[in-house]
C-alpha cells in the first residue's frame, strides 16, 4: 500500500537531497563522511547505518557530529551529518565484502527512492554498490539504473554521464558485448531518444537539444560492409524523429563523434553501448563525472566510479564525484521546482487575467 505523501515546504535555494552510502565495505561511507566538510548547494541526508558512519569517521580521524533525520527538521539541525538510519545486518569492515549486508544496501535505495516519490526528498544521490556482492546474496541485481526503474515503475530509463564538458547517454547499459546488437531495436532506440530529448528539455533546460548519435559498427557500418544495424535500425529511427522536429546527427562513427569539433555541435552524445562512450568521458572527467538516470519520475544522480575496496577507511578516497553528483542533483531539483511553478494552475490563471 502506498504511503501517504509527506507535505513539506520546498526550498528552491536548498533542495533536500538523500545520499545513499552504497556498499558498506567500500569507499561510499568515506565519501559520505567527507560531505560533512563540503560546501554544498543542498541540505543532505545520508541514508545509511549511523554506527557504520561513526566507525568510519573514527577510522578516518574525521570529527563528525551526527543527528537523526526527522522530516521537516533537517534544516534546523546543527550536526555536520544528518542521517536517516537504515541498520546493517552485520557490522561493516572496510575492505571486506559481506553479502549478508546486501538487503540493507538495497533498503537504503528503497528508502531514498520512496522518499523522493512521496515528496520528502527533492532528489537522491547514490554512492557505489558492489553488484557481485548483491548477486552473491542470491539477489538478482544488474545496477542502480535498472533497480530504480523497477522500484519507481519507470517504463524506460536512460543512463547518462555528465563531466568534462560532455553529456554521454547510452542506448544499452550493463550487457555483455555479444548481446548488444540484438538489444538495439527500432522501438528501443526511439524510446531512448524520446526520453533523452524530454529530459534535456525539462531537467537541463536546453530549449532545442542537439543529439549526436553514434553508429554501432566501425565506420558506422561502412555502407553495410561492416554491419547493417545502421541501415536497418538506427537511420530509420533518426529519420522518423527528425521529421518530428528532433535535431539529430548520425549515425556518426564513434571514433569521430568524440572529436572537439563534433562535440561543439551537440548538447549530448548517444553511444550504443557502455564501453563505446564512457571511456571517453571518464578520461576527461574521472573523479568528477556524474551519472544521471533519465526517464525516472524522480531525480537520481550518482558517482562515476566503483567501490574501491582497497581505499576504504584509508583516507585516500576522493569525494569529488560525489560532491559533483550532489551539486547536479540540487541543480536539477531547482530546475524541476521552477518548471512546476511555471506550469502550475495558479500561474496559468494569473496569466489569463
Amino acid at each position: 500500500m502506498r504511503r501517504k505523501p509527506i507535505t513539506r515546504r520546498r526550498s528552491p535555494i536548498a533542495p533536500l537531497v538523500a545520499v545513499t552510502a552504497g556498499e558498506p565495505a567500500g569507499i561510499g561511507p568515506d565519501l559520505c563522511v567527507a560531505l560533512a566538510r563540503a560546501r554544498l548547494p543542498a541540505r543532505v541526508v545520508i541514508v545509511a547505518d549511523r554506527e557504520m558512519l561513526r566507525e568510519r569517521a573514527r577510522a578516518l580521524h574525521a570529527r563528525v557530529s551526527i543527528a537523526d533525520f526527522e522530516a521537516g527538521a533537517a534544516e534546523r539541525s546543527r550536526a555536520s551529518l544528518t542521517v536517516l538510519h537504515v541498520p546493517l545486518v552485520h557490522r561493516a569492515v572496510a575492505g571486506r565484502l559481506n553479502p549478508g549486508n546486501s538487503p540493507s544496501v538495497l533498503r537504503t535505495l528503497d528508502v531514498a527512492a520512496d522518499g523522493c516519490r512521496d515528496g520528502m526528498f527533492d532528489a537522491m544521490v547514490t554512492a557505489p554498490v558492489h553488484k557481485s556482492a548483491i548477486n552473491d546474496a542470491g539477489i538478482a541485481f544488474t545496477g542502480h539504473t535498472e533497480y530504480l526503474a523497477a522500484r519507481t515503475g519507470a517504463p524506460h530509463v536512460v543512463m547518462m554521464l555528465v563531466g568534462g564538458g560532455m553529456r554521454v547517454a547510452l542506448a544499452t547499459t550493463h550487457l555483455a558485448l555479444k548481446d548488444v546488437p540484438r538489444e538495439i531495436t527500432r522501438a528501443g532506440l526511439e524510446r531512448t531518444l524520446r526520453v533523452l530529448h524530454a529530459d534535456l528539455l525539462a531537467r537541463f533546460g536546453i530549449a532545442r537539444p542537439r543529439i549526436a548519435v553514434a553508429g554501432l559498427n566501425p565506420h558506422a557500418g561502412e555502407s553495410g560492409y561492416l554491419g547493417r544495424e545502421e541501415i536497418e535500425v538506427i537511420t530509420p529511427v533518426l529519420e522518423r524523429l527528425r521529421a518530428q522536429g528532433y535535431r539529430l546527427a548520425g549515425p556518426v562513427p564513434a571514433d569521430t563523434l568524440f572529436t572537439p569539433a563534433r562535440l561543439e555541435l551537440a548538447d549530448c552524445a548517444l553511444a550504443m553501448y557502455h564501453d563505446q562512450g564512457l571511456p571517453v568521458l571518464k578520461h576527461a572527467a574521472f573523479g568528477g563525472g556524474v551519472n544521471v538516470t533519465l526517464g525516472l519520475p524522480i531525480i537520481r544522480t550518482s558517482v562515476d566510479h566503483g567501490t574501491a575496496l582497497e581505499l576504504a577507511g584509508t583516507g585516500k578516497a576522493d569525494a569529488g564525484s560525489l560532491i559533483e553528483a550532489v551539486k547536479l542533483a540540487a541543480q536539477l531539483a531547482r530546475s524541476a521546482a521552477m518548471a512546476r511553478k511555471n506550469h502550475s494552475p495558479q500561474r496559468h490563471r494569473d496569466t489569463e487575467k
